[in-house]
């Protein structure tokens, strides 16, 4: 965190800490002519940590040698310090042994003057490391900034998400972790009219807010029956999902898509998919299936058709969809994470987990090394309770 100087963007807020009166009168005569530029000083190196929260310097002139505080140990307080760690720092001492001077430098002095120098040259770099420091103080702003809407955004999509499905035939429920960035991940499922039930996820390319607005566009367009064409065919809805979104219209933003309708009178699971991971029906005996996604990313070629399958279903069948981020991981190695080494995972381990999603999850960030994903995870489980079918 940096002390935001409370002056103007084009003014220059210099703090000496010197102990000699001498030296202080001498740099407020250099500085004095020059409009742009505010002079404190301080005698007493005891003080200096005191008065630059006070003053809240864009640059600090230093000495090194002064009573009751060594120069190159205050150099590290003022690093240690909140509020100053990132104010430049300019050594202005007699001392001009190169061991002090790469010492200086080693505990995180910027800059480095034998003093007095040229009033010209003292006065330029003044106004060269105080400019760089207004922009590190704007580039933060804007990045706190940008944090607080992206935090805004994930909040929204955390909280339209849909809730758990908990019914005597059906159940699913997903897992989000939004990324830091924040991506395009939005997931959902409904009963239809006839009974049938839709599930679908979505990953729109990209970060920040928006792929995440888009993907709430889409999501919208999929829960609330705007599509106009029938909910129950996987490759219709994708097609017109396609043309609905090109990427001409949205800034170069495509997604990926899984989409399927689950049958549980009939037994039957029909599916459709646009450049997405293959989604994974775990089998009530243990097998695997993976329902793979035959076509194009949604919105990157207009007017392309999409074809759907069909698979049977039985009680106790589970089917997971989940986005490329919980598969292509970015690994302590440098290499990235695989498919096959997912589904591995989910075979051996996580099907026989109490939850899977959170299995899933220690896994990824154990393989990682840490907690935050490179991209957005989305994770959906859905359980077959009861098919008439079967």
């Amino acid at each position: 965190m940096t002390h935001e100087p409370s002056a103007k963007p084009d003014r220059h807020i210099v703090l000496l800490v010197d102990d000699q009166l001498l030296i202080g009168e001498a740099v407020r005569r250099i500085l004095a002519p020059h409009p742009d530029v505010e002079y404190h000083f301080c005698q007493d190196p005891l003080k200096a940590i005191e008065t630059a929260h006070r003053v809240s310097p864009t640059v600090i002139l230093q000495d090194l040698v002064m009573p009751g505080k060594d120069g190159l140990d205050l150099v590290l307080e003022f690093r240690a310090d909140e509020q100053t760690r990132e104010v430049p720092l300019i050594v202005l001492s007699s001392r001009e042994e190169p061991v002090t001077k790469a010492e200086a430098f080693a505990r995180g002095a910027n800059d480095y003057l034998v003093k007095l120098p040229d009033p010209i040259e003292i006065l330029a770099r003044i106004r060269h490391h105080s400019r760089g420091y207004r922009a590190l103080l704007e580039r933060n702003a804007a990045y706190d900034a940008l944090a607080s809407e992206l935090a805004q955004a994930s909040d929204y999509v955390q909280s339209i998400l849909p809730k758990p499905m908990e019914e005597p035939d059906i159940a699913a429920r997903g897992a989000f972790i939004p990324s830091a960035s924040l991506g395009g991940d939005f997931f959902g499922w409904s009963r239809l009219p006839d009974g049938r039930i839709v599930v679908f996820l979505i990953d729109v390319c990209g970060h920040g807010v928006g792929p995440a607005l888009l993907s709430v566009s889409v999501s919208n367009a999929l829960t609330t029956g705007a599509m106009g064409v029938d909910p129950a065919s996987p490759a219709l809805v994708l097609e017109r999902l396609n043309n609905a979104f090109p990427m001409t219209h949205h800034r170069g933003m495509y997604f990926t898509s899984w989409y399927c309708v689950i049958d549980l009178t009939a037994g039957t699971l029909t599916w459709a998919g646009g450049g997405h991971p293959p989604a994974l029906l775990v089998r009530a005996g243990g097998e695997i299936a993976e329902l793979e996604s035959q076509g194009t990313p949604t919105g990157m070629i207009p007017d392309v058709p999409f074809s759907q399958d069909v698979v049977r279903i039985g009680t106790g069948d589970r089917l997971f969809i989940y986005s490329d981020g919980i598969v292509e991981l970015l690994l302590p190695s440098g290499t990235v994470g695989t498919h096959s080494e997912f589904r591995s995972f989910v075979a051996s381990e996580a099907i026989r987990a109490a939850d899977p999603i959170a299995c899933m999850l220690a896994h990824a960030r154990e393989r990682q090394g840490g907690p935050n994903f490179a991209d957005d995870v989305s994770i959906v489980e859905v359980t077959l309770r009861a098919v008439a079918a079967t």
